[in-house]
């Protein structure tokens, strides 16, 4: 009898367990997994989990299958939105690796190759390699219960799958890279679920796992519309931006923030912070700052340190653009001339701005007397809405560089150190191409 209960009781259990099987990696899986900062000796991977789980990186080099590496396991938490940092830390310089994601020890599946690239160690060796990077910014993903009355604000997302399509080695991501809805950025609950449910889009995924993602913000995934450094959340801000990415640094010196800087090939990469430090907008009286002096010294500090042939400096908000619109720095004009009076007073070579936020694309271009022109690109919006042809008196912006339509860009750099050209090439949301402009190291001295 004892030995028929026990029967009937391990046929019982048999049953529950093939009608509930443990979750696969898949099943697991939000989001990611997302490439992060890339170095010449270590690597970071990010992924997020729906319930705690642990996550771990196993990789190789693509072309020799052993040995195989393995990442730090990251037990993933509620508190910091099951996400993970895994530090790829076996790597050496201007290798590419195969990887495979693990969640409690079983490997997710992806229709998608996963490779990473290590930094290049090129300097004093060889000349540097050719590369590309994806700049974008405005992602605004649709979630009905949360957003406003009317038509829907965003859409196209196939835009996201035209720049994987394109395959850079790199993507900055330029503020706005989600859209904070009023029920968002009072709690960290409410934070945590924006950034969710914009990096959980289907269409996000193999860019994320493909591209070294590099990330600043604007106004919408700092906290309210055009806000600023009174942000009574700020510091919860910062701490859901540095979980959900993967930047090599946050901060300058002693300032905690989203600055961050890292280096590839021959050319510096700059990611400013254009919400931290800033005064409320029409501010009428006291300081007014954008940037602030510290963090323009340490700007300049830098790019005179600097020995790379390009410096490109990214931030939110558009920088060169004249007309006193909307948020441009033309509003704080004693802090853009300051800083314009330092890059000419320091005789800074090879700079290239980068900015998001206005929902249309343009390239301005100023002239100096002393120097190169200076030029700011300004891609926007990838999903967000658009807006119609406007004059708003930006009588520095380059003739046939407007779009007003969703875009993105791709700079690519090629040729050797004395010869390196530099190639903006805008796409609309399908990957067509819109226009392109080629530089040399001439019209950057």
């Amino acid at each position: 009898m004892k030995n028929l209960i026990a029967l009937l009781l391990f046929c019982q259990s048999a049953v529950l367990f093939a009608q509930d099987p443990m979750p696969s990696a898949n099943d697991l899986l939000q989001s990611g997994p997302m490439l992060g900062y890339s170095d010449m000796r270590e690597v970071m991977i990010w992924a997020q989990t729906n319930t705690p789980a642990k996550v771990q990186v196993r990789y190789w080099e693509t072309n020799n299958a052993s040995p195989v590496f393995e990442t730090n396991i990251v037990q993933t938490t509620k508190e910091n939105a099951y996400t993970a940092h895994l530090l790829a830390n076996e790597v050496v310089p201007g290798k590419e690796y195969t990887y495979k994601l693990y969640i409690n020890d079983n490997f997710a599946e992806f229709d998608y190759p996963l490779t990473f690239k290590s930094a290049p160690d090129w300097a004093y060796k060889t000349e540097p390699p050719a590369f590309s990077v994806a700049v974008g910014s405005c992602l605004y993903i649709n979630d009905q219960p949360f957003d406003r009355k009317g038509s829907p604000y965003g859409g196209d997302y196939e835009i996201l799958t035209a720049i994987y399509q394109k395959h850079p080695d790199m993507m900055l991501w330029l503020g706005d890279n989600t859209y904070f809805r009023e029920a968002d950025w009072s709690t960290r609950t409410g934070m945590n679920y924006r950034y969710t449910h914009t990096r959980s889009t289907t269409e996000l995924q193999p860019l994320l796992a493909s591209t070294h993602h590099y990330a600043t913000w604007d106004d919408h995934d700092y906290g309210p519309n055009d806000h600023n450094r009174t942000f009574i959340h700020k510091n919860m801000s910062l701490e859901v931006f540095q979980n959900f990415w993967a930047n090599p640094t946050y901060g300058f010196l002693d300032e905690a923030c989203s600055v961050t800087k890292w280096s590839w090939a021959d050319v510096d990469f700059y990611l400013l912070d254009d919400r931290w430090f800033r005064s409320a907008n029409n501010l009428e009286s006291g300081e007014q700052s954008y940037f602030g002096k510290k963090q323009i010294d340490w700007l300049i500090e830098n790019l005179k340190a600097s020995t790379a042939n390009y410096k490109i400096i990214g931030a939110g908000g558009q920088l060169l653009n004249p007309a006193k619109v909307f948020e441009n720095y033309a509003n704080f004009e004693e802090e853009r001339a300051y800083l314009l009076q330092r890059l000419s007073e320091e005789k800074i070579e090879g700079v290239l701005f980068l900015s998001g936020d206005r929902h249309h694309s343009e390239l301005t271009e100023i002239p100096r007397t002393d120097s190169y022109p200076l030029r700011d690109l300004t891609v926007s919006p990838l999903t967000s809405g658009t807006h119609a042809g406007r004059e708003e008196g930006n009588i520095y912006q380059v003739k046939n560089t407007l779009v007003n339509e969703k875009n993105f860009a791709i700079i690519s750099f090629a040729g050797t150190w004395k010869e390196r050209n530099m190639t903006i090439t805008l796409y609309d949301k399908k990957g067509k191409k819109l226009w392109d402009k080629t530089y040399s190291l001439s019209d950057f001295k």
